[in-house]
């Protein structure tokens, strides 16, 4: 996956402080972000918008800085993006993901701001060269080069998430906090039972290894007992090269793999090549970083039923 680093310039930071305020597109609407009577919350994209919505309900004001079918990790921030996230009143993010998000977060005078990632545990996935989990990171810090931020894909973690985000919301907004606490159960015991369906259904498959054009699942991966297999430092607009062609189908033949998975938001044209050369099928594995007409559902729970099915068709579930 090509990913480019893109970070909020200084102007543009002084420019939306001269300007004081602005407004921000929500992912439906063009409502401002901040100022309404409820509890204003910013989310990064779309996997930490769902967790807002659906802890805070009826009490919140949430937008998103990606648009719906935008790459996250392209994203870049207007001056009135960031004028509007320091007028909002929380702001929900994942550090590490998007540098120009985590750039404007540290420059904001925003009272709440919650970090995904230090809700749960992050692990290393994928970080040969050229890997993709390694391209995201922005870290100065060693402990923290190469942590796969991928978390949400995981139910259980994503469960620990919604806890520390609903928590963080309590606190920040108390009038409203026996609510929040309400409808934080209520979520984690949907996660719960999703994370229990994919362990049921993938618990005996004829392989458990898969090949992806993203490496976006090692979470769910190592979750499930599975080996992801990514293609990694390909540009998904390029052409693979013969010896990695070569080096995939020996796999593919070895461990019974039949379909290369590729995503949503980027070209399936590399998925497709390999897919040819090594004569295997492909299908959809959705990193559920935003949801568009293309996705297999309507919300993080729809997509994520539509990822185990292509799993365990892919796999071979007995």
């Amino acid at each position: 996956m090509n990913v480019r680093r893109r970070h909020i310039s200084g102007i543009a930071i002084a420019a939306a402080t001269a300007l004081g305020l602005g407004t921000l597109s929500a992912c439906s609407d063009s409502a401002a972000a901040a100022n309404t009577d409820k509890f204003d919350v910013v989310a990064s994209f779309y996997p930490l918008q769902y967790l807002a919505e659906q802890i805070g309900g009826s009490h919140v004001h949430v937008t998103s800085l990606t648009k719906p079918g935008q790459e996250p990790h392209d994203l870049e921030i207007s001056a009135q993006q960031t004028a509007a996230l320091g007028e909002s009143d929380a702001v929900l993010y994942l550090k590490n993901l998007q540098p120009a998000v985590d750039d404007a977060v540290s420059q904001s005078e925003v009272k709440t701001k919650i970090d995904a990632a230090s809700l749960t545990t992050e692990e290393k996935h994928g970080n040969e060269v050229g890997g993709h989990a390694a391209t995201h990171d922005t870290s100065k810090n060693d402990e923290l080069a190469g942590l796969d931020p991928h978390i949400w894909l995981d139910p259980v973690r994503y469960a620990q998430v919604a806890e520390g985000v609903g928590k963080a919301f309590e606190k920040a907004d108390p009038d409203n906090a026996a609510d929040y606490r309400t409808r934080t159960t209520a979520l984690v015991t949907k996660l719960d039972a999703l994370n229990t369906e994919f362990k049921t259904g993938l618990a005996d498959t004829k392989t458990k290894v898969f090949i992806t054009t993203h490496a976006a699942f090692g979470y769910l991966a190592e979750r499930y007992g599975l080996t992801e297999e990514a293609i990694n430092g390909l540009d998904p607009e390029s052409e693979p090269s013969a010896e990695r062609v070569k080096d995939l189908e020996k796999m593919a033949k070895a461990d019974g793999v039949t379909t290369v998975f590729y995503e949503t938001l980027v070209s399936d044209k590399t998925a497709k090549t390999i897919a040819a050369d090594a004569n295997l099928k492909t299908d959809v594995l959705d990193p559920i970083e935003g949801i568009t007409k293309k996705s297999r559902g309507t919300d993080y729970f729809s997509v994520q039923r539509a990822n185990l099915k292509a799993l365990q068709t892919a796999l071979g579930s007995k």
